[in-house]
């Protein structure tokens, strides 16, 4: 039996025999994982998805909630080489990209040697990335958007899978910049992290401040994770999900008819949103156990995958309202 669903004819007998072995790989990353980060399901469960979909992921939380523990963790267990950048203000392009060095040999020949930046590893932490200048970032997405690196007219491939989750504090502004619209675009997911509920707090406390801590092993290796993100993006999706997506990144643009949007929004995703979104929920059902995505991964995905693409009016900042409301509007009316 085959099914047609996005412009390519799969074998569903196939596709559920690879989810099926997949299946039995997520269910022990997710087991490992929760010996180390206790609480959050829901911030793990989108950052896997987030790898799972081949893309990079936005962490948005203050400090203290374990967001590099958690990239760490996601390193270790998926089989990922991962690193960490700490952003400055007076971080250069060439700490994060790497740079030639000027070399002398014995016989007293001089060559120049690219020494490779902390971006060239397969998950990378950007800690803090609205501290750097724009010009640093924009060394990074752009890399981010075409997986290498271009120093001196030589060309330098990144390593596959290769994944950014950057992280944002969200209370203190002073001295940061903001990414532009345009560099946001380039994150798959926005992931909102909140502080832990009263027992997974409780089990941190008794964990972590012993003598002995919990570490996670390895569950996957690259090649296996990169056969899962191809697993992913052949999974077939209903022809009423992929109206659900058009229909809620459109109504999320001003101009096309929404009332609420058309009032509050002053610009709205394009289709690199739609995209994501199909992506993710493929994701999303996978990780879930289930082997095509569903409209409830739709609602659950729209506020990670929209609220970065969006921005309020004057008018609607000045009345307290929220991308996060609008949001939830538009997918009420999905229904």
């Amino acid at each position: 039996m085959s099914v047609h669903t996005t412009g390519e004819t799969v074998d569903e007998a196939k596709i559920v025999a690879e989810a099926e072995a997949a299946l039995s790989d997520i269910a022990k990353t997710k087991e490992e994982i929760a010996k180390v980060i206790f609480g959050q399901e829901q911030v793990v469960e989108s950052a896997i998805t987030a790898i799972l979909s081949g893309g990079h992921a936005l962490l948005v939380g203050v400090p203290g909630l374990a967001k590099t523990k958690l990239v760490e963790t996601l390193g270790t267990v998926l089989g990922l080489n991962a690193g960490r950048v700490q952003f400055t203000p007076d971080l250069m392009p060439a700490d994060i990209l790497g740079s030639e060095v000027l070399e002398e040999s014995g016989g007293g020949k001089r060559a120049f040697r690219f020494v490779k930046g902390p971006i060239f590893t397969q998950l990378l932490m950007a800690d803090e990335i609205n501290r750097a200048s724009p010009r640093t970032q924009s060394a990074l997405l752009q890399a981010m958007q075409e997986y290498h690196v271009t120093v001196a007219g030589a060309r330098y491939d990144l390593p596959a899978p290769f994944h950014v989750l950057a992280t944002q504090n969200p209370l203190e502004q002073e001295g940061t910049y903001p990414l532009p619209e345009a560099q946001l675009d380039r994150f798959l997911m926005q992931i909102d992290i909140d502080y832990p509920e009263l027992e997974a707090e409780r089990q941190i406390l008794l964990q972590t401040t012993g003598t002995i801590a919990q570490q996670a092993t390895a569950v996957l290796s690259t090649e296996k994770l990169q056969a899962i993100q191809l697993l992913v993006r052949r999974m077939p999706v209903p022809e009423s999900v992929v109206d659900a997506i058009l229909k809620l990144v459109r109504s999320a643009r001003p101009g096309h008819g929404n009332e609420t949007t058309d009032k509050h929004i002053s610009w709205g995703p394009g289709p690199r949103a739609s995209q994501s979104l199909m992506l993710c929920a493929r994701a999303r059902a996978l990780y879930d156990g289930r082997f095509a995505p569903s409209m409830d991964d739709v609602r659950a995905l729209a506020e990670p995958v929209l609220q970065h693409r969006m921005a309020l009016t004057f008018a609607a900042r000045a009345e307290g309202m929220s991308v996060q409301s609008i949001i939830k509007d538009l997918v009420a009316k999905l229904d």
